[in-house]
């Protein structure tokens, strides 16, 4: 197996398994951790896509309901993670699931926006999922998907203190094994809330190890300026970066 392959598969199960081990209360009432349960999916991801050295990668905040929640890959939207990524793998089930946000695999019916907008400009781009992936990668920084008692989603940046710092650690962590694995030039938050993490890993890593860290717009619906629009912005802010 592949080096690079085999090391992100190893730092997956590590996520995995950190993240798993922590508990959280308040307004969480359910978790969800894609990396057990659709663990066969994302494992096929990294064994597509993880291959080689990047230029760059793409960081997102944490699964969408529809999405990596569903598939197990980073903006996982159903259509796209079959018929692009060609994504395989058996999806079993969380251990507790919220009657209002099931889990149906790929029999998600379904879409999740962020995804669909993300993978389509990629498709539009570059054709194939192969030719994207010989210089990008995209990797979530959190794994765990919560949600409140009615089933509302909430983001790891809203939880209290005394639980997310354990996540950031572990999931600090990761980031930091993935970047020093994949050694891209360019590290691009999907958002703010991504860039911002880039930024705090990279202060923690080898000063002569030079990344240029950047953001795009996120292209989640909640986002006002990303439902004007959004493939042409963000075509517009890799330029203007140097990426593209």
């Amino acid at each position: 197996m592949n080096t690079i392959i085999k090391q992100l598969l190893e730092a997956a199960e590590i996520l995995a398994l950190e993240t798993d081990k922590l508990t959280f209360e308040g307004k969480v009432n359910h978790v969800y951790n894609p990396l057990i349960y659709a663990k066969a999916t994302h494992m096929d991801y990294i064994k597509k896509y993880g291959n080689g050295k990047k230029k760059v990668l793409f960081l997102g905040m944490n699964p969408g309901p529809w999405g990596m929640a569903q598939t197990g890959i980073p903006f996982g939207e159903i259509t796209y993670s079959k018929d692009w990524l060609k994504i395989e793998g058996k999806i079993l089930q969380p251990e507790r699931s919220h009657p209002k946000r099931p889990i149906d695999g790929w029999e998600c019916n379904r879409s999740e926006v962020s995804g669909r907008r993300l993978w389509s400009l990629m498709e539009e781009r570059y054709k194939t999922a192969s030719v994207f992936f010989k210089d990008h990668y995209i990797e979530n920084y959190c794994p765990l998907v919560f949600m409140e008692e009615g089933g509302k989603n909430l983001t790891p940046d809203k939880l209290p203190a005394k639980e997310r710092d354990p996540l950031t650690e572990i999931c600090d962590n990761h980031l930091k094994k993935v970047i020093e694995i994949m050694k891209p030039e360019f590290l691009v938050g999907v958002g703010k809330y991504a860039e911002k993490n880039f930024k705090r890993v990279v202060e923690t890593m080898n000063k002569s190890e030079r990344y240029k860290i950047s953001a795009i717009l996120h292209p989640s619906p909640a986002n006002p300026h990303a439902n004007r629009g959004w493939s042409e912005a963000v075509t517009r802010q890799l330029l203007a970066q140097g990426i593209w």
